[in-house]
């Protein structure tokens, strides 16, 4: 999600005027050694945002499922609930941004009937391993998209509706991705979409493209966990690898139930080693994509690597 903003005048009359509304911006990212290990228990003063080369203030920071804390300009941090309303705006409900809120979005199409049961069950043990600070939707969608059950804290209600989903028929997978996008962007805090799908979409109304910009727009990672093999739909498996890196999240080809447990795992791994800061954008000019970078100033040797998403496009409004 992308308060603040500034007025571009229109000049002689020529441009209509706009603004670009910027709201506060929620980067989740990883850190790792060159062994691909997390890399833990860094603080607030360790790192430097980066919006198109300026540096911005972190407002918030948490790691994992923490409660999140307030970060004052010298980098000390204090309980959310402490911090001003000036100092941190919108932030009068700090429990939502404990934890993440998960969206599941499950691919019920004719395209799933041989592994309907395996993929139930592999979504159920990972709604089950969710921190329990995490909220978890899930949806199912085949031509069209159902909430089988919304955003909730209880993972048994959420399992629950797992259940009750049923197969479908055709497959529009970006038409529901997109949906579950504009649910994902209303809730405040860290958000996370999971798409468990066979591939293949021939329903869709949207480009792939598009419902990509939006997930980078609004700073929700999306996860692909694919059902195909890699080489068997290589375009989907473009599409999947281009959504996922372009959004901070990651694609797995995962054709056996063990690989599709191996893979949910490894999210709730990124998930639970993550790192969250917030901020609301420092003054520029860019109405376009701005660029995202992060620097780690206490890994002077570069031996961090850091997976974050590449930057977003604000918001205008006419």
């Amino acid at each position: 999600m992308t308060a603040g903003g500034f007025l571009l005048r229109a000049q002689d009359g020529q441009h209509p005027i706009f603004r670009v509304k910027v709201d506060m911006v929620v980067l989740s990212f990883q850190v790792t050694d060159s062994k691909n290990h997390y890399i833990n228990g860094l603080k607030p003063t360790d790192f430097k945002i980066y919006e198109d080369g300026i540096l911005q203030r972190v407002s918030t920071f948490a790691e994992g499922a923490n409660t999140p804390v307030a970060v004052s300009p010298d980098g000390t941090t204090r309980p959310l609930v402490e911090a001003k309303k000036e100092e941190i705006p919108g932030m009068d409900r700090p429990d939502a941004f404990v934890g993440a809120n998960v969206f599941v979005l499950f691919d019920t199409s004719n395209f799933m009937y041989k592994g309907f049961v395996y993929a139930e069950d592999a979504i159920a043990d990972f709604v089950r391993g969710l921190d329990r600070a995490d909220s978890v939707a899930v949806y199912t969608f085949s031509r069209n998209l159902s909430r089988a059950a919304t955003l909730t804290r209880d993972h048994g209600d959420a399992i629950q509706g797992l259940r009750t989903s049923v197969a479908g028929d055709d497959t529009a997978l970006y038409n529901a991705l997109l949906l579950t996008l504009r649910d994902a962007a209303k809730v405040p805090g860290r958000k996370v979409v999971i798409v468990f799908s066979n591939g293949p979409d021939n329903a869709s109304m949207v480009a792939p493209d598009d419902v990509r910009a939006v997930a980078e727009d609004e700073g929700i990672p999306i996860y692909v966990i694919s059902t195909n093999e890699v080489n068997k739909d290589p375009i989907s498996s473009s599409v999947f690898r281009r959504i996922s890196q372009r959004t901070g999240g990651k694609a797995y080809f995962a054709r056996t139930w063990q690989k599709q447990v191996e893979a949910f795992e490894d999210i709730r791994e990124d998930m639970s080693n993550s790192y969250t800061i917030t901020y609301y954008p420092a003054a520029n000019p860019n109405d376009g994509f701005r660029k995202i970078s992060v620097e780690i100033v206490s890994d002077p040797g570069k031996k961090y690597r850091l997976h974050v998403r590449p930057g977003y496009r604000p918001s205008k409004s006419f």
